[in-house]
């Protein structure tokens, strides 16, 4: 497994024992995030051709790392894989899925089924997201506590986050988002359920939906509350930015099929 992480190299620690603390931690995140279930995940998408390399991660977060990959092909990957050690997935995240009428029959509330519930979950979304039309991360392959989609960023480097960026014109992207919010409604028949400026990446000048493990159908006993809190927490952004814009307006839009 020495090639799925990379470090900075030894010239980057002025001292031996800094050097030892800095191997050390790594060496626990690596065991955090790629414990036996989680390789074997690795593996098997591996032998399915989908993944060659993973270089290194690019965001972490509680319950889940991003790592940057590649493809046998070459095509720059997004690696999402779910801590399978973290207990926050059942206190939180269990709103999501039991309203699901595609998950709340079949998931068991053990902490791992869970979250492989969740990982297919988010690759499910993205699926019907992708094929509307949304912006979104393309879906590539889903096992167990692993997501594969395609990279959205350079060599490497994620793009941006909205809350990140500056120059752009705002108004414009607003109307994308809008656009975007719009499909996933009326044609996905989904609400992202946690949209704001920080799931929403800008990549030439194009907004980037993402992280959508806790998207819920229309159907969801929820669902109303969830959208609007997506709108209110996308029209308050772009206020700020200087865009002029209401909730009610854009929910009509919105909910105008």
């Amino acid at each position: 497994m020495g090639k799925y992480l990379r470090g900075k190299g030894e010239g980057a620690f002025k001292t031996k024992e800094e050097k030892r603390r800095k191997d050390r931690d790594l060496l626990e995140t690596v065991e955090e995030v790629f414990d036996k279930f989680t390789l074997e995940a690795l593996y098997k998408l591996i032998n399915r051709k989908v993944i060659d390399v993973i270089h290194g991660v690019v965001s972490t977060g509680k319950e889940s790392r991003v790592y940057w990959a590649k493809s046998p092909d070459g095509e720059d990957l997004a690696v999402k894989i779910f801590l399978t050690s973290t207990r926050e997935f059942k206190k939180t995240f269990s709103q999501y899925i039991e309203g699901d009428v595609r998950f709340n029959k079949k998931v068991r509330r053990a902490t791992r089924p869970l979250i492989y519930a969740w990982a297919l979950k988010e690759y499910k979304n993205l699926v019907k997201a992708y094929n509307v039309g949304v912006s979104v991360p393309k879906p590539i392959d889903v096992y167990k506590n692993v997501v594969v989609m395609s990279f959205i960023g350079d060599n490497g480097s994620p793009a941006p986050l909205l809350k990140d960026v500056d120059h752009v014109n705002f108004g414009s992207v607003f109307e994308k988002v809008i656009k975007s919010l719009k499909l996933l409604y009326c044609k996905a028949k989904l609400i992202h359920a946690d949209l704001s400026e920080y799931n929403i990446m800008v990549w030439r000048d194009e907004p980037i939906l993402f992280d959508f493990g806790q998207a819920v159908l229309v159907s969801h006993p929820s669902s109303q509350m969830f959208l609007e809190r997506d709108v209110k927490n996308v029209v308050n952004f772009f206020r700020r930015k200087g865009v002029n814009a209401t909730v009610e307006d854009v929910l009509n839009e919105v909910l105008g099929c």
